[in-house]
């Protein structure tokens, strides 16, 4: 036990003097993710808000053949821009989100009771553009179902009529849950955290003493291999902790820069999130440990090493690809599944959904088994006397 502790103590204090390791650990990992997030969140929302709030201004062709039609949406907020020569150059190019065509033959039908057909021309594979087309188009329809209705009086007649069924729409989400899809990418970070700050100590801690030769010296000593291993795994996981946390700490302070009440949402970063985000997340803090510093240890070079690991990066990501484009019912064996357990229970906590005792109790458990039988792989590893070997 004291030998495992002499290890561990080593290489914190050491590893506290490289300013890559601690950089990675302790600064970029934890705190450029939740930067990132609040200033691309800011700036979409901002944006999407003007749109959806603010005038809009629309180049509009052959405003002249429908001078009402134009006085009705200006009531509504629409700003009409002068006509644009090369309307689809123009939406392809973004120059317009939306064009709006009204034909020559628009007061002809207008006058004789027929449907008058405008025409609205949009990219809709540029993101962005469909709050402004959307809000165009709710204008549009709103002016349509106005003048009907007012035909219809004009005709005796109720503009119920028009309407034999009435749609009811009662959503189901809360604030807190609309939140939550706002959030879903957080999961990702909190495993990126762990993954990063853990992995260039794992590959100094192998690769790098051993390009170094400095782990022959180390294995040299009286002390059982596996127990040089766990001091190592502790250090390792002492970081990936300290990244953890400081992640979690940092997006609960970026949430208050969120303009999250104009949104309608709601959300709970507090003290408890962060507790149960931690307890959640502890058996990914040993597996990565033990994972990289596996890969680590099949390589000859801290290059290599890093080469690998970058690679390996692609993992921890795919539980947030898949449920991004594969959106899927939380069931409790994904909670056995480690990796996808972390992503269903971060996620259903930003969303307010309780994580249940046991379903955490599964997650913990089926992630430190996995993290042991990798473990014991790696200590069959470390026993090979080719691995203190620098070629």
């Amino acid at each position: 036990m004291k030998s495992m502790v002499t290890v561990f103590l080593k290489e914190v204090r050491e590893n506290l003097r490289d300013k890559r390791t601690v950089f990675s650990a302790l600064v970029y990992g934890p705190l450029m993710g939740p930067i990132i997030f609040v200033a691309l969140m800011n700036t979409v929302i901002s944006r999407e808000m003007t749109k959806a709030e603010g005038p809009l201004e629309v180049p509009v062709i052959g405003a002249q053949y429908a001078p009402n039609l134009i006085d009705g949406l200006k009531q509504q907020g629409l700003v009409p821009q002068p006509p644009i020569a090369d309307p689809d150059k123009a939406v392809r190019e973004r120059d317009a989100d939306v064009v709006l065509r009204i034909p020559a033959d628009y007061a002809r039908a207008w006058t004789k009771g027929e449907p008058a057909q405008v025409e609205l021309i949009y990219d809709s594979s540029q993101m962005g553009t469909g709050t402004s087309r959307s809000r165009l188009e709710n204008m549009l329809k709103h002016y349509g179902s106005q003048q009907g209705a007012l035909r219809l009086l004009a005709r005796g007649l109720s503009p119920g009529i028009a309407a034999p069924v009435v749609v009811s729409e009662r959503d189901q989400s809360t604030p807190q849950s609309r939140a939550g899809q706002l959030f879903s990418i957080l999961p990702y970070f909190f495993v990126l955290a762990i993954y990063v700050g853990s992995m260039y100590l794992a590959i100094d801690l192998t690769a790098g003493e051993r390009e170094r030769q400095s782990l022959e010296p180390l294995f040299a000593n009286p002390v059982a291999r596996w127990r040089i291993l766990l001091g190592k795994l502790g250090a390792i996981g002492v970081y990936a902790l300290a990244s953890l946390v400081l992640t979690a700490v940092a997006f609960s302070v970026a949430g208050h820069f969120l303009p999250a009440e104009k949104l309608g949402m709601s959300f709970d970063l507090g003290a408890g999130f962060i507790g149960r985000v931690i307890l959640l997340e502890l058996p990914l803090i040993a597996l990565f440990a033990v994972l990289e510093t596996l890969v680590a240890a099949f390589a000859k070079s801290y290059r290599e090493a890093q080469t690998y690991l970058s690679l390996l990066l692609i993992v921890p990501a795919l539980p947030s690809i898949i449920m991004a484009f594969m959106p899927i019912k939380p069931a409790t064996w994904m909670y056995a599944v480690p990796l996808l357990g972390q992503q269903v229970g971060v996620s259903d906590m930003l969303r307010g959904v309780p994580v249940s005792v046991g379903n955490i109790g599964l997650a913990l458990v089926c992630g430190f088994a996995a993290a042991f039988v990798l473990g014991l792989v790696t200590a069959v590893v470390y026993r090979s006397e080719k691995l203190a070997i620098s070629a």
